[in-house]
């Protein structure tokens, strides 16, 4: 058996078409699992807040299903990352969502028992869903050449959005659902999300075979026999540097204005139809453009689109933060701009993580920096609501703004390295 792996092994080292071809189907089924994976995460989180609510009787407590989604993120990267390294994608990913599935079944059976303790418990579980999603997008990156990588993580970026549209539009459905079997409807949409984590931690550990990190390892070491144990490589430390501060600096200013944009719209009177339609533009700009930006960050390079990030960035905290509050069509402009600057930046930092790590420790530092923009979001977000409580909601957007133009002096340090 070990005699045919090496020899399957061998085979890609020997031919670039079989390496084209995989690279192509292990887009094609991440992007799958991606679908699912978009799918379990919009659809818990829409009524995390709403179940806490319910149980304990108070809006004092509603945000700890947000903060336990992130820390248990942040931890879950930092497993997933690490069993990645050692195992290879498709038993990382694959254990990830499949944790995170077992996280919302525990969601359900708190809402049945109503424990208040076993919910926070779950939610925190459920966090690994989250991290896998994310981290999914950097399976696709294994294979692909320098010219490529910007363009297979955007792949990704666009199925998980077809899940993530659909899994809040299916809250009511699965409601009625659970309903039906004798469990709280406000646990139906974890129904779903157990149902679309475990389905796609089974879809990678089926398909994803054979294991895109492993063959790259191969290629790139093949005295190694593929063999993913973490060793010393030369690395571009300043490239991991910049690719994460980009992700970080527009990990917090997306959040922390998106966060409040909710609450300063309805002080100015509108409603959650109007709410929800600028949160829907926001979300749009953060996934659909992304084919766009996969090439552009691939033809127009890295630090280019980490710049024009900063720039974008800029503008939406300016609008949102001048804007009168009763303009929908100036809040609509400045969410959607919000979402297209996180989305050049997360794409293109994500590019130069992958330029700059070596195969043997690349899930590695992959895993780390998510925690970092785990981390930064749920400070994004905390930091918010104080900026708003002790100044206002334009102190919070212009501020927002000019954090976003730190990007550029970061990418001009950038280029003393090798990016």
């Amino acid at each position: 058996m070990l005699h045919k792996d090496t020899a399957s092994l061998q085979s890609f080292i020997n031919s670039p078409e079989k390496q084209k071809t995989l690279y192509k189907r292990t887009l094609f089924i991440v992007s799958i699992s991606q679908i699912f994976g978009g799918a379990g995460l919009a659809a818990g989180v829409t009524v995390g807040a709403l179940i806490a609510q319910q149980m304990l009787g108070t809006d004092a407590f509603a945000g700890v299903p947000s903060a336990l989604f992130t820390l248990g993120s942040a931890g879950a990267a930092l497993f997933v990352g690490r069993l990645s390294q050692r195992y290879g994608r498709r038993t990382g990913l694959s254990a990830g969502f499949m944790i995170g599935g077992l996280g919302a079944i525990g969601v359900i059976i708190a809402a049945l028992i109503n424990s208040v303790f076993l919910l926070f418990a779950s939610l925190l579980i459920y966090g690994a869903g989250t991290a896998t999603n994310l981290q999914a997008r950097y399976a696709g990156t294994d294979l692909a050449n320098h010219k490529q990588r910007a363009t297979a993580v955007s792949i990704t970026m666009v199925f998980t959005t077809f899940g993530a549209v659909a899994g809040p539009n299916l809250v009511n459905v699965m409601g009625n659902f659970a309903l039906s079997i004798g469990v709280p409807s406000l646990a139906g949409p974890f129904i779903l999300a157990a149902a679309a984590y475990i389905l796609a931690g089974v879809v990678l550990f089926i398909m994803l075979r054979p294991d895109p990190l492993v063959i790259a390892r191969t290629i790139e070491e093949p005295s190694d026999k593929g063999h993913l144990a973490t060793t010393d490589h030369s690395e571009n430390k300043r490239g991991i540097i910049v690719g994460a501060a980009i992700m970080v600096l527009t990990q917090i200013v997306m959040v922390a204005i998106m966060t409040m944009t909710p609450v300063h719209m309805r002080h100015n009177g509108h409603g959650l139809g109007a709410v929800g339609l600028v949160i829907g533009f926001h979300i749009g700009a953060m996934y659909l453009p992304s084919l766009v930006t996969g090439v552009l960050v691939d033809k127009l390079g890295r630090t280019a689109m980490a710049v024009a990030s900063g720039t974008t960035l800029l503008l939406a905290g300016l609008i949102s933060a001048f804007a009168p509050g009763d303009s929908m069509v100036l809040l609509v402009i400045a969410l959607s701009l919000l979402g297209l600057g996180w989305n050049f930046g997360l794409i293109s930092g994500t590019a130069l993580i992958v330029d700059s790590t070596e195969t043997s420790t690349r899930a590695k530092t992959q895993g780390t920096v998510d925690v970092l923009i785990a981390l930064s979001g749920a400070a994004g977000g905390a930091l918010s609501g104080m900026i708003v409580a002790g100044s206002s909601y334009l102190t919070l957007s212009f501020a927002g703004g000019i954090l976003s133009l730190f990007l550029i002096p970061v990418v001009i340090w950038s280029r003393g390295g090798k990016n």
